[in-house]
């Protein structure tokens, strides 16, 4: 009898302060539309909330494989193709109803179910992509020091760098050879495989680095993991570690300059809290909004009145650059080949514009929440909170879409009763971006769309399920809905 009063005092504690810390945010909207929204979670039927359990579940499932934007792109199509999708080779797969698949160069991608209306006349596109900050291996990466071998790195993307210190981290990516082969490269995700160390200093000698502040309690240069400790009987630590690796994958040392190596958490996704209303896992900016696309467009029944488009896209996080990235012309050219398919021989360039003037755009990509340790970093009135629905995000400086848009979208959201609110940076303290502003140059219409998370480009980021659930259904019904 005591175990269950304790069990129930706890639970009760906690709804208390979770109720307290709602009452805290919203005490000045009470009485308005904002103050009375309530929690996504309160709005789910008992049919829906192991529809919420069981999406979380496959979600989780393809974060612990998808831990780099390849890693993403392989999932994907893998998932794809049990679902149908084929890959386009031909003008001829250019039909209503056809489901496809369109790779670049493994690390980008695009979707694509053909409409029953021309392209043309209007298509309906999710953008979102696929890359995470993490660390990379320069190109002569390995080096002695202080009776060890370290890697040399270099990382990618906005991080915290004392966030990724005495933190296990797997190596993955891919190594080509000279010699034409390509070498997979997975270490440290399994049971019993070795994992890499970035070490810090201990509190007994670290007097010397007590006046670092904040973000520069690591430089950039000092992001080196442990990678071997043992000395051989005539050869150093680094001698005998780059040997290892060499003969473990087959190459020579001089292949490292033509690999793409990465180091990102080794941890696993699993639920947060008594109540599991969280999932907790590296890459979810912005893994989160690829495998919303990817699973909204996999799922699709039939035919759709305008062609749906998910383009996962690379690289947002350093600008989207390459030509992997949302600011190539990857996405144009797959438009001009779909279109110049249906067309023929009549094909112009102003059938592509035409197509992406009448096209209209989804640009997900996560965003910041309200974070209940340091409110004070948003303006709360229009920070988005977790498990509040999904987030309109709003820039102003003419990055928002024209208000009739913004309308047209909220209809959809509400004619079909998905929770929404709002995210805008507090003024002169935050920002970001998503790929939106590529696709906007090229006089699509678009949106920006978010999940908010906690602990935002930390190795280990906070999603709501029932935020990331009601994602997936914000983008399968704006690819279906005219």
């Amino acid at each position: 009898m005591k175990s269950r009063y304790v069990r129930f005092s706890v639970f009760a504690l906690l709804v208390a302060l979770g109720a307290g810390f709602s009452a805290g945010l919203s005490a000045q909207d009470e009485g308005d539309a904002w103050g009375k929204k309530k929690s996504s979670w309160l709005l789910l039927t008992p049919a829906e909330r192991p529809q919420v359990q069981d999406f979380a579940e496959s979600y989780k499932d393809y974060l612990n494989i998808a831990r780099s934007a390849m890693g993403s792109t392989h999932e994907v199509i893998r998932r794809a193709r049990a679902a149908g999708f084929a890959e386009f080779s031909k003008p001829d797969q250019v039909k209503p109803g056809a489901r496809l698949i369109i790779s670049n160069r493994d690390r980008s991608l695009i979707l694509a179910v053909i409409g029953s209306d021309p392209i043309v006349d209007g298509s309906r596109v999710v953008g979102t992509h696929q890359d995470s900050p993490h660390i990379e291996l320069k190109p002569r990466p390995i080096y002695p020091a202080g009776g060890f071998a370290l890697f040399k790195t270099k990382y990618y993307g906005g991080i915290k760098k004392y966030q990724w210190s005495n933190l296990p981290l797997a190596l993955i990516g891919r190594i080509d050879t000279s010699d034409g082969r390509t070498v997979e490269v997975s270490l440290g995700l399994n049971p019993g495989e070795p994992v890499f160390v970035i070490p810090d200093d201990a509190p007994h000698s670290d007097v010397d680095l007590r006046t670092r502040t904040y973000t520069n309690v690591l430089q950039g240069e000092e992001l080196d993991p442990v990678m071997g400790s043992m000395p051989g009987e005539k050869e150093s630590v680094a001698v005998e570690v780059t040997q290892l690796l060499t003969s473990t994958y087959k190459i020579k040392e001089e292949d490292l300059v033509s690999a793409e190596l990465s180091l990102v958490p080794a941890t696993h996704p699993a639920d947060v809290g008594f109540d599991r209303g969280l999932i907790g896992s590296y890459g979810q900016d912005d893994r989160v909004s690829s495998y919303c696309a990817a699973r909204a467009i996999i799922d699709m029944k039939g035919t759709p009145k305008f062609t749906a488009v998910a383009y996962l896209s690379n690289f947002e996080e350093v600008g989207s650059v390459n030509n992997t990235g949302a600011g190539s012309q990857f996405l144009n050219s797959t438009f001009a080949r779909l279109i110049g398919a249906e067309r023929g021989p009549g094909y112009n360039d102003l059938d592509l514009r035409r197509a992406l003037h009448n096209s209209q755009v989804i640009s997900a990509d996560a965003t910041d929440s309200l974070n209940p340790i340091f409110p004070s970093s948003s303006e709360p009135t229009n920070a988005a909170r977790l498990g509040y629905g999904v987030a309109i995000k709003l820039y102003g400086e003419g990055f928002d879409p024209p208000s009739e848009f913004t309308a047209r979208i909220r209809a959809l959201l509400d004619r079909n009763g998905i929770p929404w609110q709002t995210h805008m940076y507090k003024v002169d303290v935050g920002g970001g971006g998503t790929i939106g502003g590529f696709m906007s140059r090229e006089d699509m219409e678009v949106i920006d769309f978010g999940v908010p998370l906690l602990s935002m480009h930390s190795p280990y980021e906070m999603s709501s399920k029932v935020d990331v659930w009601n994602f997936y259904r914000t983008m399968s019904v704006f690819f279906t809905q005219p």
